[in-house]
């Protein structure tokens, strides 16, 4: 299970700058989701996404301190991991994950972690690193926009997901040059028994310069929840939001 946070603007800021004095909240829930930390970003007018991951808690991290420090983007993910039951701990299972200018985070289990090999297009499969279900969900997203378009590929990957296979959430973020798409899509009956009925839930914020959605567990007054069974789509260009529901 892991927390998830991101942000788009219309200038280059970082994650302190966005959220304040909450960013540091956010940070501390990484003393439970302790198993590794990766940032991705990539800039409205770039094409290759860029990204940086460690295996160690992040509110224990000096590459993670600097690294906040110094993002200037007007697109990041941040993903704080706390692994699932048997998938080690290493720097290739971090997310996020990147492909050309697409970067991607998860927040849940497919089971079990191989459930979407035969899915995959070889092109991808051959790419994975790591050990995840997560990695794969990525490349089988990717398989999926290959046949249609960036959102309805994405779409009808989590459609074929939450028909299909056993999972405990497949919320997810997925960023590109052009767009920022946040999948909530979850089994309440899933949640770990230390958490809240809240846990699973994403929430957002948009103004007149940024969208920012993140998970929960931190201060988030005033943002609105994202309902389960849905995508949120942001077009980077205009930071225009649209919410879409699944099949």
């Amino acid at each position: 299970m892991c927390r998830l946070l991101g942000f788009v603007s219309d200038q280059k800021r970082n994650f302190p700058e966005l959220f304040g004095n909450d960013f540091q909240e956010f940070v501390e829930l990484s003393k439970v989701h302790h198993d590794g930390w990766g940032i991705s970003n990539i800039d409205s007018d770039e094409k290759v996404a860029q990204m940086t991951r460690e295996p160690i808690m992040a509110a224990s991290s000096d590459k993670f301190k600097d690294k906040i420090a110094n993002l200037s983007t007007d697109g990041a993910l941040l993903h704080i991991r706390w692994a699932t039951p048997g998938l080690p701990i290493k720097e290739e299972n971090s997310h996020p994950f990147i492909y050309k200018d697409i970067t991607f985070t998860h927040n849940g289990a497919i089971r079990p972690a191989t459930a979407l090999n035969d899915e995959i297009d070889p092109k991808y499969l051959a790419l994975c690193q790591g050990d995840t279900d997560s990695e794969q969900y990525f490349y089988f997203i990717l398989t999926e926009i290959d046949k249609s378009d960036f959102i309805t590929g994405i779409k009808n990957a989590v459609n074929y997901v939450r028909k299909n296979k056993d999972y405990s959430s497949i919320n997810g973020m997925v960023m590109s040059e052009d767009y920022y798409v946040v999948i909530a899509e979850y089994d309440l009956t899933e949640i770990p028994a230390i958490f809240n009925e809240d846990y699973y839930e994403l929430k957002f914020k948009k103004s007149q310069d940024s969208v920012m959605v993140g998970s929960s567990g931190w201060n988030q007054d005033g943002w609105e929840i994202l309902p389960n069974h849905h995508l949120l789509v942001v077009n980077r260009k205009t930071l225009n939001v649209e919410i879409i529901k699944l099949d």
